[in-house]
């Protein structure tokens, strides 16, 4: 009789509960606590820590996603710096090489050259003789000092000079060597009085075609053109300076260009003549071409834009790739505050 009265009791006191209207659903909590951390006792252990039989503490999901975020977004962070960083070695690295080309240099072999023009500025000298020779072969001086046969190919050509137009210049223009297999050259020869100059010496200069002088409409300001161009040499009186030309030729951004090199030597020119004639001062010059290699040199830029801009679309991709992996991340985290303060907040209507 006890033991009914009992459960009638307890299945009337359910039934009171029911009636004053409580309609929470049986998986409310389960919904409303299965986003929240679990409490910790404050002394950091639990029960099952206490027994010395329960797992290890680990840390709630909430810890860890927390942890992952912040992971993520360092990531986004490197990766972001390292794409910024390459797009700008790359744009630095292109306008380096634009500006700065790779010098090509090769060499063209050739039977012969075209003739350069030789232009002397003798002044107060006087051509004795101009004679083409072979392989070398320059014989013995006849009569030095005294006029003798020429073979060469000269033109007299007088101008202003390009620096000061009240300074007239003149100048012989020999057509010089071709033959460069022969050794062709050519032996020149020039006396001068007795001056009151301490030093004594004939000015000249090398041009790439001496075919440009006879074809030109006015060779007077040919020549002026050329000595604003062109570098100049001297050589001395009482040796035989003998000059070995080398042509270069550049290909530049704009244009091209034509250089001459030289490499000359000296030797001294021991005079016989008796001391009467002396008061001449000799000249001697010879011009040969050096070796039959052409150099040229060529100006390369190695910039190549597409792989520039190749480069570039793949850093602007990771970019693009970041900033949608950060767009997420945020959204994420903002979805999953809410959802944090809407469970908090049905906790704290479920307590009142």
């Amino acid at each position: 009789m006890l033991r009914e009265e009992r459960s009638r009791s307890y299945r009337e006191f359910i039934d009171d509960d029911a009636d004053e209207g409580n309609t929470t659903s049986p998986g409310f909590f389960d919904e409303a606590t299965e986003d929240l951390e679990p409490e910790e006792p404050n002394d950091g252990t639990s029960q099952e820590d206490d027994n010395g039989i329960g797992p290890p503490r680990r840390f709630s999901k909430t810890c860890l996603r927390n942890v992952f975020t912040v992971v993520l977004i360092f990531i986004y962070l490197l990766l972001t710096g390292v794409a910024v960083f390459l797009a700008y070695q790359t744009i630095s690295d292109f306008l380096e090489k634009l500006n700065n080309p790779v010098m090509s240099v090769t060499y063209k072999e050739v039977d012969y050259f075209s003739a350069p023009g030789i232009a002397l500025y003798p002044g107060k000298a006087q051509l004795l003789s101009c004679k083409h020779h072979y392989h070398d072969d320059i014989p013995p001086l006849v009569d030095p000092g005294k006029p003798q046969e020429k073979d060469c190919l000269i033109e007299d050509v007088t101008y202003f000079s390009p620096f000061s137009n009240k300074t007239k210049r003149r100048a012989l223009v020999f057509r010089g060597p071709t033959d460069v297999r022969n050794k062709e050259l050519i032996f020149m020869q020039f006396s001068q009085n007795e001056t009151e100059e301490d030093f004594s010496a004939i000015t000249y200069m090398l041009f790439a075609k001496f075919g440009d002088l006879i074809d030109s409409a006015n060779t007077s300001a040919f020549m002026r053109d050329c000595e604003r161009n062109y570098s100049t040499w001297t050589f001395s009186g009482g040796f035989r300076t003998w000059v070995k030309m080398s042509l270069v030729k550049t290909s530049g951004k704009n244009n091209d260009g034509v250089e001459f090199r030289q490499e000359s030597a000296v030797v001294k020119f021991i005079d016989k003549r008796p001391d009467s004639e002396k008061t001449n001062e000799l000249f001697f010059a010879v011009f040969e071409w050096r070796d039959p290699y052409m150099q040229e040199i060529r100006l390369i830029v190695t910039a190549n834009p597409w792989n520039s801009i190749a480069i570039l679309c793949g850093v602007f991709m990771a970019l693009f790739k970041a900033a949608n992996f950060a767009k997420l991340t945020i959204q994420w985290i903002i979805k999953m505050r809410k959802r944090h303060l809407k469970n908090k907040t049905r906790e704290l209507n479920q307590i009142n």
